[in-house]
């Protein structure tokens, strides 16, 4: 029997590895820290986001296939890598990313701070009156709270905390009880920082900092009277961060995940992060202690937590060693000064963030919360944040009688607590809140008001790229839509009632959602863009999404490319796609783009015989965006926003020569550089022509 063009388009070798794309990502991030061009306090901040990126990483991609080992799963992605094979592959990689994280702190970013008169101490090099102050400090703010540990029998190995701050300690001498002791357990406290601001000295002008493990290691002595530490190591363990939930058997969710955030602090070990400088028996103690195996050990030359050194961002003053601040822009039909529904019914609100304002979504929320003529309003909240005035607005649109429906998705990763508080805030106001649909994750950005005007009722939405999240809305790139448009607004209705009563629904008008038309639509999308293309006519496709790994929708577009296709993709992070692969992806560029913002827009443009499709959509062309999740995407209908989102998520970002990372086809990326052209920022020009500028 032979083979089908579909079964050559599943070979492994077409498809690279989904965990080491996305350490390639996190290697893009770094290399924003090594760029001179970016100023230098944002260069430390993207050195903190790589660390906490890769924190991220072993809590739950290491964790997640270290448990499939475990339990014998065999299952492969499209790669057809063994789980074995990928921590093996992760392992090497990401040894070699830890190092560079080091190099780039030690070597490039402390002395460029020193040069700056922002100084990061080590203990060799304080003054006499910063080791007098030091050792006060130590004494008055820090011994209190330290509970030094030796390891004997009535004193265990302690439990160690997810990413906490420890120390190791070999000891000689005798103990008061005549015995000679030789291992220690120092754990840091959580309330102490990690950062500490020195004393100016003789050099006012100068910010002077050292670590809470310099401070302590400074001073183990004197937690031991009697005896002599002869080493002291820090290290931190990594633990998987997932929570497991059987949603098939539990009775209330948000009871089940109440109980299982506290065993989030104390899942299986997954790394351990040590001082370089550790001898190999002490590690190999430690290695033995947590079941881990020496790929597993990551020595490093410095803080075992560089996301730590964030905190020297807000203890600092120097605005010129940081962005140019800005004010995102408020378009002239969103300057609103009275009735934002006016607004919405006679012309569709497009909004750009962060370079356009989040307000006019918390404006449209909060005449919804006050105006006599709304009913009802019905919302989905993925992350908001703690402090969130829309949570907030939708707890007094209930408690002035609304009607108001919100789903929330408690299972957002690391969110888990912040939606459980809201949760109970909005119920105790009156609200009606469920918590999406069991085994799906509900991550569609939907807000819908039903307003009573002249005898009827008329429909309002807002659907988003992103959350509802005042914050992120100044540090991610999304769209927002704002439309009383009938068919977008009873698509939205329709969705909602979904999520709510669980039945079926109408086929709806102009939505795509996933898990049930988004794949398919888009597929049939990309299909239809081969035979236009045999017909005669115009065809193209361009995809902006944060992460490409679908086998389904890979193949495609690998068949589209073999047609004669033209494919451009933007995939910020994670893309399981060759591109340039002869007689297969040939006709397929993938670029990311990584600047001051993180890039979320998710839009798929289809050039549909020269009458143009655009939809911008919540989903990510992912497995479990498109088959796990409840997802939407939505269309531009009027031309002009079309052409508007065609030129800033497209054109705008191809043009981009100096933010733009190209997508080799052996997985590696080649940062474009300006030859004879002029430097172009995507993210730059944006900026330029949406907001205004400090």
């Amino acid at each position: 029997m032979m083979k089908s063009k579909t079964d050559d388009l599943k070979k492994p070798e077409l498809y690279l590895n989904r965990q080491l794309s996305l350490l390639e990502f996190n290697q893009r991030v770094l290399e924003q820290a090594r760029d001179v061009k970016t100023p230098l306090l944002e260069r430390l901040k993207f050195l903190c986001i790589s660390s906490s990126n890769l924190d991220e990483f072993f809590e739950i991609r290491v964790a997640g296939l270290k448990e499939l080992q475990a339990f014998g799963s065999v299952q492969t992605s499209a790669d057809h890598l063994s789980h074995v094979e990928t921590l093996r592959l992760i392992s090497l990689r990401a040894h070699k990313l830890v190092s560079q994280q080091y190099q780039v702190l030690n070597a490039e970013l402390i002395p460029a701070l020193r040069d700056e008169h922002i100084c990061l101490l080590e203990r060799a090099n304080w003054t006499r009156s910063q080791s007098k102050w030091v050792k006060e400090y130590f004494t008055e703010d820090v011994l209190p709270l330290l509970s030094p540990m030796v390891l004997d029998p009535a004193h265990p190995f302690p439990r160690i905390l997810n990413k906490s701050l420890n120390f190791i300690l070999s000891l000689e001498g005798k103990d008061v009880f005549g015995r000679n002791s030789a291992l220690a357990i120092l754990q840091a406290p959580r309330a102490l920082p990690r950062i500490i601001r020195l004393p100016s000295g003789r050099s006012r002008d100068a910010d002077f900092f050292t670590l809470l493990s310099s401070v302590i290691q400074a001073h183990v002595n004197d937690l031991f009277p009697g005896m002599k530490v002869t080493g002291c190591y820090q290290f931190r363990l990594t633990r998987n961060g997932d929570l497991f939930v059987d949603e098939e058997e539990v009775e209330d969710l948000l009871l089940a995940l109440e109980g299982e955030l506290v065993s989030r602090r104390y899942g299986d070990e997954v790394r351990l992060e040590i001082a370089s400088e550790c001898p190999s028996e002490i590690s190999d103690y430690l290695l033995e202690r947590f079941d881990l195996e020496e790929e597993d050990m990551y020595p490093v030359d410095g803080p075992v937590n560089l996301s730590r050194l964030m905190n020297i961002l807000e203890l600092v003053e120097r605005p010129d060693l940081t962005y140019t601040p800005f004010t995102p822009g408020l378009s002239r039909s969103s300057a609103y000064g009275g009735n934002i529904f006016d607004v919405i019914r006679h012309q569709d609100l497009l909004l750009h963030h962060p370079f356009q304002s989040f307000a006019p979504v918390v404006e449209f929320i909060r005449q919804a919360s006050t105006d006599a003529n709304v009913l009802a309003i019905r919302q989905t909240l993925y992350r908001t944040g703690t402090d969130s005035a829309i949570v907030e607005l939708l707890r007094q649109a209930a408690q002035n009688g609304k009607e108001v429906t919100v789903v929330i998705e408690l299972r957002a990763r690391f969110d888990e607590e912040a939606n459980i508080s809201l949760a109970n805030r909005l119920q105790e106001a009156g609200a009606h809140v469920v918590y999406g649909v069991v085994g799906y994750k509900t991550h569609a950005k939907m807000s819908w008001v039903v307003r009573r005007e002249q005898k009827e009722l008329r429909h309002y939405v807002h659907v988003g790229t992103g959350n509802y999240h005042a914050r992120t809305a100044r540090l991610y790139t999304d769209y927002g839509l704002l439309t009383s448009h009938p068919d977008i607004a009873d698509d939205v209705a329709s969705v909602f009632l979904q999520l709510t009563s669980l039945g079926r629904i109408p086929k709806l008008k102009s939505l795509l959602q996933s898990p049930f038309t988004l794949s398919k639509g888009v597929i049939e999308r990309i299909n239809r863009e081969v035979q236009n293309l045999k017909s005669g006519k115009p065809a193209r496709v361009m995809i902006k999404v944060n992460g490409l790994s679908d086998p389904e929708i890979i193949r495609a577009l690998y068949t589209a490319s073999q047609a004669g296709v033209e494919i451009d993709l933007i995939v910020r992070g994670i893309c399981c796609l060759r591109p340039g692969i002869p007689g297969v992806s040939e006709n397929i560029r993938v670029r990311a783009i990584i600047g001051r913002f993180l890039e979320h827009t998710r839009v798929y443009y289809f050039e549909n015989g020269g009458n143009p499709e655009v939809y911008c959509s919540s989903a990510d062309l992912m497995e479990r965006n498109l088959h796990k999740r409840i997802e939407t995407a939505f269309p531009l209908l009027n031309p002009a926003l079309k052409e508007r989102v065609i030129q800033e998520s497209f054109y705008n970002y191809l043009a981009d020569n100096t933010q733009t990372w190209l997508l080799q086809s052996d997985g590696s990326y080649v940062h474009c550089q300006p030859k004879n052209e002029k430097p172009f920022s995507g993210q730059s020009a944006l900026l330029e022509k949406l907001s205004d500028i400090s």
